[in-house]
């Protein structure tokens, strides 16, 4: 914890004055002058090593403040002040156990005795005790939100890192195989066609030469993506709407809730990028409703329109608390749904259902309409 810096002015200004003011007191007002002024100076000259000898100094003025109460029964003025000051630094400085020691010399003197002015000790010593313990907790509490909250943006940082680093190499594996093929294609047509010009020729090795050499730039950037992250590359095919069932199931299994699974329109083939955003848009909803409303129930409807994907993920848990603000405070879910539907050229809405729960409706435009 940064410890608080000492007002001004200076430690030792303040313990000349009130050395001062507790010498003129015990000048006014004699009894031992020469043991008063001792015990006077003994409980407010100290104040003067605060930054560096804090408990020590904080242990000889409260004892001089103890022993002036046994031997003459009323400490200074100079000498209360200079008390309360000390244990307060005490107390902000200091660990809750090691005021409660600052205030037992006091409380146990006034178990013993009586009276107003051992009364006024003890409120002075336990009063500063409690006001510097309360500033210690307020600056430990905004310490530890401060750090949580740096905690949880750099772990969102992290988090969306990993998720634009995955889109982005689900991405390269789509368009690589699209590459790759050109590129073949090219070849193919170059070495089988018979009587091909050479002009053609030419061509279709430039074409070719270029689908690679964008290949190998997708490759370098996506090792780049994958150093970043810090994972690893997946040799298994990317998934698509086809995956949906098992993917359902996996969610039945791991949430024990019922989970329905909703087909309209005519079933057919779209582009892989396409079912990819689908089938990841899917598993985000499915993987919020378990995390955000366990056990509820979950339906995912999968529309197929001539020139768009829709897709409808709706949970009957408590909808209340979950906006689409709230749940990207804790995660990167719905950001990652989000630059997919944006990729993809669709719109996404994620809101609490007129009908309870929370829903998710993303459309996904389809180009040419299908196959």
């Amino acid at each position: 914890m940064r410890v608080p810096t000492f007002p001004l002015p200076p430690p030792p200004v303040v313990a000349g004055l009130l050395g001062a003011l507790g010498s003129a007191q015990v000048v006014l007002h004699p009894a031992d002058l020469v043991r008063d002024l001792v015990l006077a100076w003994c409980a407010t000259l100290p104040l003067a090593f605060v930054r560096g000898l804090l408990w020590q100094a904080g242990a000889v003025v409260t004892a001089a403040v103890v022993l002036t109460l046994v031997l003459s029964g009323q400490p200074t003025v100079g000498a209360l002040l200079a008390q309360a000051t000390v244990l307060y630094l005490v107390a902000v400085r200091s660990s809750y156990r090691v005021a409660l020691l600052f205030a037992v010399p006091s409380i146990a003197y006034a178990v013993g005795t009586a009276g107003w002015r051992t009364g006024l000790v003890v409120v002075t010593a336990t009063g500063a005790l409690a006001v510097g313990s309360s500033r210690r907790f307020r600056a430990e509490t905004a310490e530890r939100i401060a750090a949580a909250g740096a905690h949880a943006d750099m772990a969102d940082a992290y988090a969306a890192r990993a998720e634009r680093a995955r889109i982005a190499r689900e991405l390269h594996d789509l368009v690589a195989h699209h590459i790759s093929s050109i590129s073949v294609q090219a070849d193919t047509t170059r070495l089988t066609t018979q009587g091909l010009p050479a002009e053609s020729a030419d061509r279709l090795l430039r074409i070719a030469g270029t689908a690679r050499l964008a290949l190998t730039e997708m490759r370098r950037l996506l090792g780049v993506l994958r150093d970043d992250a810090r994972s690893q590359p997946v040799d298994a095919p990317q998934p698509g709407l086809g995956q949906l069932i098992t993917l359902v199931d996996d969610a039945r299994a791991a949430g024990g809730s019922r989970v329905r699974l909703i087909f309209r329109g005519r079933i057919r083939t779209l582009d892989p990028g396409l079912e990819l955003a689908a089938y990841r848009i899917v598993q985000e909803a499915l993987t919020n409703s378990r995390k955000h409303a366990p056990g509820a129930a979950v339906d995912v409807e999968v529309g197929y329109a001539d020139d768009a994907l829709r897709l409808s993920i709706w949970d009957a848990g408590p909808g209340a608390g979950r906006s689409a603000g709230r749940t990207e405070a804790h995660g990167f879910g719905l950001l990652g749904m989000r630059e997919r539907v944006a990729m993809a050229g669709g719109t996404l809405r994620t809101a609490r259902s007129e009908l309870g729960g929370f829903a998710v409706q993303a459309v996904l435009p389809v180009a040419g309409g299908g196959r």
